[in-house]
């Protein structure tokens, strides 16, 4: 069975293996990042696993605009208690518990984090293979994104809060 828990400091190794599986050396996020995510939002920073295993995580703070910057790459701050959007700044599954819906966990998870805390919904940027995965599951493409991040081209993708204002 998989469980969902917010991220601990002891997690850090497991999650760079992760990070490092699914994302170029351009894209994937620092060790110096992750520890500064783990301390500074473990409220929307959510870890699968199953037998003390971790399959996969998500993570990313709440930020005031609807669109992901280059700058949370390098430095957030901690979540407001209420509104804003919950930014996913990494998604990611380990390669051996790929194609078992776990990634689909982690998104739902996060929905029901901005229900819970009246966040305006959820942004994140994907490259263009990915456009329809995240269209499957409700995300709206808003068009290509200014972000340079990793030297490579992403998509604005956008999912309001369903009875949001």
């Amino acid at each position: 069975m998989i469980s969902l828990r917010n991220v601990q400091p002891t997690d850090l190794e497991q999650l760079l293996t992760i990070e490092n599986e699914g994302f170029s050396k351009e894209e994937a996020a620092t060790k110096d990042a992750f520890v500064e995510r783990i301390r500074l939002i473990p409220d929307t920073f959510i870890v699968a696993e199953r037998e003390g295993e971790i399959l996969g995580y998500i993570n990313g703070p709440i930020i005031n605009q609807p669109y992901i910057t280059d700058d949370l790459f390098e430095k957030i701050t901690g979540n407001p208690k209420r509104g804003g959007f919950l930014s996913v700044l990494g998604l990611a599954v380990s390669k051996q518990a790929r194609n078992q819906g776990i990634a689909k966990i982690l998104i739902n998870k996060m929905e029901e984090l901005v229900e819970e805390n009246e966040r305006e919904g959820i942004t994140l940027t994907c490259k263009q293979d990915l456009v329809p995965f995240y269209e499957r599951y409700g995300f709206v493409n808003q068009g290509l994104s200014e972000s340079q991040h990793g030297g490579v081209r992403w998509f604005n993708m956008v999912k309001l809060r369903e009875n949001g204002d």
